[in-house]
């Protein structure tokens, strides 16, 4: 037993060893996160013959999948079935079968492909404490791990932190939540999953597959629906939220639930997601009684733990030498540099002001330029994952682990040109020629680039489409899973009020719309007056109320269509935006702390 015991202490300094012992160890590649984006980025470059150490500030692998138990994988395939994130993310896939898997397995086959690759160091319980710079290139990180402090330098570094820590302490532009389209204050809902046991499996895949509805179903791990039930749930903590479930079935019986809101957590801050964790506990026990006597399947449930860490779907989003945004990926745009592909579509999740989560579209398929992974401002360093460089709006679709995944793919490749022919991450991003080797090498190792003709949405083809990607770049107008915008259907109330209200806040920094919007013409250029604070209609023709247009509002009692609503309301915009102070002014973590600049060693 003290053998066994001094072989697992040996085990676990050995790394220590190697890149301590008052010497700095030099590497090709420091892939900083444990995430499953910063395995892909890790033992990829390993494969292409770096020297590679992984670091991670946790006892395991994989975070969100396993410490936080997102066992239900938001897949991202064409709508012709194909698999676009291959790679590492189909070696996981297939290791873990399928969509829904097992996390104990998912740590065993986490820790396995780090173990197979003889290139790779791995050092858990690790943290970044400082990071090593040379002017503005990243040249190393100096790390914490069971109370010793060593350096560790190299050729490359990539950041697959959830959250772009390494980026942002670095000094790279971002911006935070949703302020690049007016919404820095409005925090994304977290989701604290859940294990129950007792769960009638078979009766669940009854009822889900026995309902008439499309959006609902259940397979032999995985389930998805109970939509109406959660709704009518009312929450004793007014900042939480139960919306339709996702449930993954357990190798040991038990079932994970994805489907609690928790409102209110600061995703950047510790005590503030332990609150937010404790909160969720608080409310799963007005919860699981509800579930046993609403939910079928349910009458035996017990709850047996929460997850250990909260799935945060948003905070930093690094800028990079290209954004990604949303029209890129509604309009299922090829780059010349893609590197990745995705799909999955865009999920805006609800928050403290939008109680209900919104799919602003559908893509089929669209491209990651390699440039999204290079941050502006900092050398030596890639970004891949959540924190990647997408607008706030595309990373509702872009921010999903397997896409992230095969960005860490190819910036494991990258980390290998980079290293063989001497040139920075940036001069490649605007090398046509490397960023094709980079592709090839990519394919010849799995991953699927292939390129395709323009795919045009029938939205594109209407005479208001420029109005909606306008709205649309707000998150005020949403074509759902089916890309419908009901552009030629009249206006409900309930649809203007939400679109002028969205106007109303973004130029009035969140402050409520203080009179009734009726769903008339004159009550649409009534709202469009408020907006822009004018006391004549007059003043609205030719700018907002076109010739285009007019037609449209002649008759002041009729209930306009969405389209001209939606072209007049975009009008509204164009004209105010240029007197709007920017919104979305990348800063830095200076900018942000001037504290910060302490935890730098230049």
């Amino acid at each position: 037993m003290k053998m066994r015991r001094w072989l697992m202490v040996m085990m676990l300094l050995f790394p220590l060893l190697l890149c301590g012992c008052g010497n700095t160890k030099t590497y090709d590649v420091i892939v900083v996160g444990g995430e499953p984006e910063g395995i892909s980025a890790a033992v990829t470059a390993a494969r292409n013959g770096q020297e590679t150490l992984l670091v991670e500030d946790d006892d395991v692998l994989g975070g969100l999948m396993t410490l936080g138990e997102l066992n239900f994988i938001d897949m991202c395939n064409g709508r012709d079935g194909t698999l676009l994130t291959r790679g590492t993310f189909e070696e996981f896939y297939n290791a873990v079968g399928g969509t829904a898997f097992d996390i104990p397995t998912a740590k065993d086959v986490f820790l396995q492909m780090v173990n197979n690759e003889e290139n790779l160091t791995l050092m858990l319980d690790t943290t970044v404490t400082e990071l090593i710079m040379q002017d503005k290139t990243i040249t190393g990180v100096v790390l914490q791990q069971k109370g010793s402090t060593v350096k560790c330098k190299a050729n490359s570094v990539i950041d697959a932190t959830a959250d772009g820590d390494i980026a942002a302490a670095a000094g790279a532009a971002y911006t935070y939540l949703g302020e690049d389209y007016g919404h820095r204050e409005n925090v994304t809902g977290v989701t604290l999953v859940f294990e129950l046991s007792g769960v009638d499996w078979q009766a669940v895949c009854s009822y889900l597959n026995g309902d008439d509805n499309p959006n609902t179903g259940a397979t032999n791990k995985a389930a998805w629906g109970y939509h109406a039930e959660s709704t009518a749930y009312v929450p004793q903590d007014e900042k939480t939220r139960l919306r339709g479930l996702n449930i993954a079935l357990q190798d040991n019986g038990n079932v994970l639930i994805n489907g609690f809101i928790i409102f209110g957590v600061d995703p950047l801050d510790a005590a503030s997601k332990t609150e937010g964790i404790e909160r969720g506990k608080a409310e799963l026990a007005h919860i699981v009684p509800y579930l046993r006597e609403n939910f079928v399947g349910f009458a035996d449930a017990a709850l047996v733990d929460t997850a250990e860490q909260l799935y945060v779907r948003e905070s930093r989003h690094i800028a990079g030498e290209y954004q990604l945004t949303l029209d890129d990926v509604l309009e299922n745009r090829w780059f010349d540099d893609t590197i990745a592909i995705g799909s999955y579509p865009v999920d805006v999740p609800p928050n403290a002001r939008q109680l209900r989560g919104i799919i602003l579209g559908n893509p089929d398929r669209y491209g990651v330029p390699f440039r999204c992974l290079v941050p502006q401002r900092i050398d030596g360093l890639l970004v891949v994952g959540r924190s990647a460089s997408y607008t706030s709006l595309a990373a509702g679709s872009a921010r999903v682990i397997p896409l992230g995944m095969a960005e860490g793919d190819a910036a494991g490749v990258a980390a290998a040109y980079v290293k063989e022919h001497g040139q920075s991450f940036r001069e490649i991003s605007q090398d046509g020629t490397a960023i094709a080797a980079i592709q090839q090498t990519l394919k010849a190792q799995g991953a699927y680039l292939e390129p395709w003709e323009p795919i045009q949405e029938t939205v594109e083809q209407h005479w208001a489409y420029k109005g909606v990607k306008t709205l649309r770049s707000l998150g005020l107008v949403y074509g759902e899973y089916q890309n419908d915008y009901r552009l030629d259907e009249p206006i409900t109330k309930a649809e203007l009020t939400e679109m002028v209200t969205g106007l109303w806040q973004y130029y009035r920094n969140g402050s409520v719309l203080p009179f009734e919007v009726r769903p008339t013409c004159q009550g649409v250029l009534d709202a469009a007056m408020r907006i822009m604070n004018l006391d004549s209609e007059e003043r609205l023709t030719d700018v907002i109320l076109t010739a285009e247009l007019q037609p449209y509002f002649a008759n002041e009692n009729k209930t306009p269509n969405r389209a001209e609503v939606i072209m007049l309301l975009a009008n509204v915009h164009d004209f105010l935006q240029p007197t709007l102070s920017s919104i979305a002014v990348p800063l830095t973590e200076y900018e942000r702390n001037a504290n910060q600049n302490n935890a730098i060693e230049r």
